[in-house]
């Protein structure tokens, strides 16, 4: 029996994005365990038969002995389970598990990577400072002949091809961590409560997710007379530097430009009520919440941006538009606000887009295959 260690930094991360690959395994007969940081969905992963190991891991951490004693929790787990295959996902979990895999020359390594995130996005003085620190260590980390590497778009491919961190030929795109159509249904759009639409942000509420962007642009339609209701829904990361504080959001309310509604755990149900979907994310890897979106048969309103552009054609399913313009931003959005018939056809297109390029079948077939061919 083949076994399978998935390393990700949070058990909510792996139940809602990755707990379907571990069903799969488990019914391809592989043993299956996760490292992660736990919260309260230890017990639900023990009933499903998978193995975990508590990973003491501080994403935002900076001290060394706290990142010391990550990289040790990775190779006690690698010790203990000794897998064919690893799976890491995400930044400091990729990279511990390069180093931490090097005393096991036996084993598959499967390093995935949802998006460059925060130190290739942002332009802060931080994230260009550690930059150069984290191009070399992926060059070490992806010198295994087996080992590779999964990206969400083309864009992420060439920046890490073109900075010579890993060879084209260890590259594997697989678009997305896949939706589940039947638990994001389409629904058809509902009457407007109090003759105003609403617009809804998806998403952690980070500064390059483009929350600042859809605030100002909901401003700019409130100032036009539009009558629409915008609402933030996600939680917030205090793990993240990009992370919009509290208090921010508090007096966006107050103000009455926008509604909070804080994290969700029924995103079916929040996209059944809106009318239009907006990320004016800086960028992606792929986002899964644009596609759940497009599943619910939401037309979506994006910039065109690595990731959200591999989501939304334009005309077809939502609008895209330039980089940080708050105005296009604001004019598309009272576009698709002011047709019902655009609306109701992009968000059909969408659902097509999301059954036939990006279900959950797809993904996990995909994935499975990448296993496979290290693990051989």
């Amino acid at each position: 029996m083949k076994r399978l260690l998935f390393v990700i930094s949070e058990d909510w991360y792996f139940v809602s994005h990755r707990l379907q690959l571990a069903i799969h395994a488990k019914a391809m007969g592989y043993r299956v365990a996760v490292l992660c940081r736990l919260s309260t969905h230890a017990e639900l992963l023990e009933k499903m038969g998978i193995e975990v190991f508590p990973w003491l891991l501080e994403r935002r951490s900076k001290n060394p002995l706290t990142e010391w004693r990550a990289l040790r929790g990775v190779r006690s787990a690698i010790r203990a389970f000794q897998p064919d295959v690893l799976h890491a996902v995400a930044l400091k979990p990729v990279l511990y598990s390069a180093i931490a895999g090097k005393s096991n020359k036996s084993e598959g390594r499967v390093f995935a990577l949802a998006g460059l995130g925060y130190v290739f996005s942002s332009q802060k003085l931080l994230a260009r400072c550690l930059r150069p620190f984290i191009v070399q260590a992926f060059r070490a980390a992806f010198r295994n002949p087996a080992t590779r590497l999964i990206l969400q778009n083309p864009d992420d491919a060439q920046v890490l091809s073109e900075a010579k961190v890993i060879a084209p030929e260890k590259i594997r795109l697989i678009r997305g961590a896949g939706v589940d159509v039947n638990a994001f249904p389409a629904t058809p759009e509902p009457e407007p409560n109090d003759q105003q639409m609403l617009v809804v942000l998806p998403g952690r509420m980070l500064w390059d997710k483009g929350v600042a962007e859809f605030v100002e642009a909901a401003r700019l339609l409130q100032q036009r007379g539009v009558r629409a209701r915008f609402a933030l829904v996600g939680g917030r990361d205090d793990h993240n530097p990009s992370c919009v504080p509290l208090q921010t959001l508090k007096d966006w309310e107050s103000e009455g430009v926008v509604e909070y509604w804080g994290n969700r755990n029924d995103m079916p149900a929040v996209l059944a009520q809106a009318h239009v979907v907006c990320l004016p994310s800086y960028r992606e890897g792929l986002p899964k919440a644009l596609l759940e979106a497009a599943s619910c048969a939401r037309p979506i309103v994006t910039f065109d941006v690595p990731g959200c552009r591999e989501v939304v054609i334009h005309g077809r399913n939502g609008l895209l538009v330039p980089f940080g313009d708050v105005a296009a931003l604001a004019n598309a959005l009272e576009t698709l606000m002011a047709d019902r018939a655009m609306r109701e056809h992009m968000g059909a297109q969408g659902r097509l887009m999301v059954e036939q390029e990006f279900s959950q079948e797809l993904v996990v077939a995909k994935t499975m295959q990448v296993w496979e061919e290290v693990a051989a």
